[in-house]
C-alpha cells in the first residue's frame, strides 16, 4: 500500500464514521452499565414466557449464520482446491472471527450470571445438552478462526517463524473449521426441535437442523460479497492490485454457488412443510409471512443470483447479496421471536426495548470498527511484500 494511500485513510479523525460510531459506543457504554448495575430487567422486555429475545435472536442466531463466510471461503479454497478464490479468504476470516467472538461478547449480556459462562466448558460439562454442544463447538471454532487468522498479524510484525507454522497447518484447520461448523450451524437450529409446541407449525421442523446448516452456506457466501462490496466502496485504498483483480471472480463464482444453495434450501424446505402437513396454514396471517420469506427472501435472489452470474452483472449480485442476508436475519427471527410462542395472547408477546436494540447496534458497530482498524493496518486485503510468492 503506498504512503498517500495510507496518508488518504487516515487523514481525519473526526470524520462522519468515527462521529457516528463514537455515538453508538457512548450510549452502548452507558447502557452496559445500567444493565450490569440494574440486571436483565432494567434493560429488557423478557420475561418468564420470553427468556430469549433479540440478544439470541440477533447476536447469536444471526451473527453465528452471518460469519459462516469463514468456513465456507477456506473450504473453497483449501478443500476444493478454488485457488481463484483465495484474495476473499482473509477478509472472509476475519469477518468469521470477530462475528464469533461478538456472538460470545454479547452472550455475557444475555446470561444472568456471565461470570459463569465458562463453567460449561471448563468445571461442570452439560454433555446431553445441546447448548453444551454448541458452547463447546463455538469456543473451538473461535479458537480455530484465532489460528487461522494469526499468519496476518505475524505477517505485519515480520514474525516468518510461527508465520510459516500457522501457514503450513492450514488445511488441518480448515478441516476442523468445517466440522466444527457443520456441528454448531444445524445444532442452533436443533435447539428448537426441543419445543415443537412453542414454534409455529410452518416453521417447525425435524429438518430444523438441516435448514439452519444449508441456510447458513448461503448466508456466509452472501456476506463475503456484501461485506466485500462495502470494502471495496470505503476501504478501496486499503486493498493491492491482485485483490482487486479477483473481487470480480469471487462475485461471479459465489453468486452461483449461492443460486445452488437457495434453490436446494427451498426444496427442503418444502419438504418440511409437507413432512408436517402444515399446508392449511398457507391461507392465514402467518402463512402470508411464511411466503414473503420464502417467495421474497429465498426464491427471489436464488432467481437472481443465477441471472446475475449467466450476465456478468455484478450490481445486480451485490444487491442480491445485501438482500439474502437481510433474508437470512428474516429467517432467525421468525424461528426465534415473530414464530415463536404464537400462541401467546398479544399482551403477553415479546418485543424488544429500544436499550436491547441499541445493544445490538453498538456490539455491530465494535465489530465494524475493529475490522476497519485490523484491515486497513495488516495485510487483510493486500499481499504482505515479504509472502508475495508464497499466496
Amino acid at each position: 500500500m503506498s504512503t498517500e494511500a495510507h496518508t488518504a485513510g487516515s487523514k481525519s479523525v473526526f470524520n462522519t464514521f468515527n462521529i457516528v460510531a463514537g455515538v453508538i459506543i457512548l450510549v452502548g457504554l452507558g447502557i452496559t452499565v445500567l444493565r450490569f448495575t440494574g440486571g436483565l430487567g432494567a434493560v429488557t422486555n423478557l420475561d418468564d414466557n420470553n427468556p430469549w429475545g433479540i440478544w439470541i435472536g440477533f447476536d447469536l442466531l444471526c451473527g453465528v449464520a452471518l460469519a459462516a463466510g469463514g468456513y465456507t471461503t477456506s473450504a473453497a479454497c483449501y478443500i476444493f482446491g478454488l485457488k481463484r478464490y483465495h484474495a476473499a479468504v482473509r477478509p472472509a476470516i476475519l469477518t468469521a472471527f470477530l462475528g464469533y467472538a461478538l456472538v460470545v461478547f454479547a452472550l455475557h449480556y444475555d446470561v444472568g450470571r456471565p461470570w459463569r459462562l465458562p463453567y460449561p466448558i471448563f468445571v461442570q460439562q452439560g454433555t446431553t445438552s445441546l447448548l453444551f454442544e454448541v458452547g463447546l463447538c463455538v469456543f473451538l471454532y473461535l479458537t480455530v478462526l484465532f489460528l487461522e487468522f494469526l499468519p496476518v498479524p505475524f505477517e505485519w510484525l515480520k514474525k516468518t517463524k510461527i508465520r510459516n507454522f500457522l501457514v503450513k497447518i492450514t488445511l488441518a484447520l480448515t478441516i476442523m473449521g468445517v466440522v466444527l461448523s457443520t456441528l454448531h450451524q444445524s445444532s442452533l437450529g436443533a435447539l428448537f426441535t426441543i419445543v415443537p409446541s412453542k414454534v409455529h407449525p410452518l416453521w417447525y421442523s425435524p429438518y430444523l437442523p438441516v435448514f439452519f446448516f444449508v441456510s447458513s452456506i448461503a448466508a456466509g457466501l452472501s456476506m463475503v460479497i456484501f461485506e466485500g462490496t462495502l470494502s471495496h466502496k470505503f476501504m478501496h485504498h486499503a486493498m493491492d492490485e491482485e485483490y482487486l483483480k479477483h473481487h470480480d471472480t469471487v462475485v461471479f463464482g459465489f453468486a452461483r454457488g449461492c443460486s445452488f444453495v437457495l434453490f436446494g434450501y427451498f426444496m427442503i424446505k418444502l419438504i418440511g412443510v409437507a413432512y408436517g402437513d402444515a399446508w392449511h396454514y398457507l391461507s392465514t396471517g402467518y402463512g402470508a409471512l411464511f411466503l414473503v420469506e420464502m417467495l421474497g427472501f429465498v426464491a427471489l435472489p436464488c432467481f437472481l443470483y443465477a441471472v446475475g452470474a449467466r450476465d456478468k452483472n455484478a450490481k445486480l449480485i451485490k444487491w442480491t447479496a445485501a438482500w439474502t442476508v437481510l433474508g437470512i436475519v428474516f429467517n432467525r427471527f421468525n424461528v426465534s421471536i415473530i414464530a415463536f410462542n404464537y400462541q401467546l395472547p398479544s399482551a403477553e408477546r415479546y418485543f424488544p426495548s429500544w436499550m436491547e436494540i441499541a445493544i445490538s447496534i453498538f456490539i455491530v458497530t465494535l465489530g465494524v470498527v475493529v475490522f476497519r482498524f485490523i484491515s486497513k493496518r495488516m495485510p487483510v486485503f493486500r499481499e504482505h511484500p515479504m509472502y508475495k510468492a508464497e499466496h
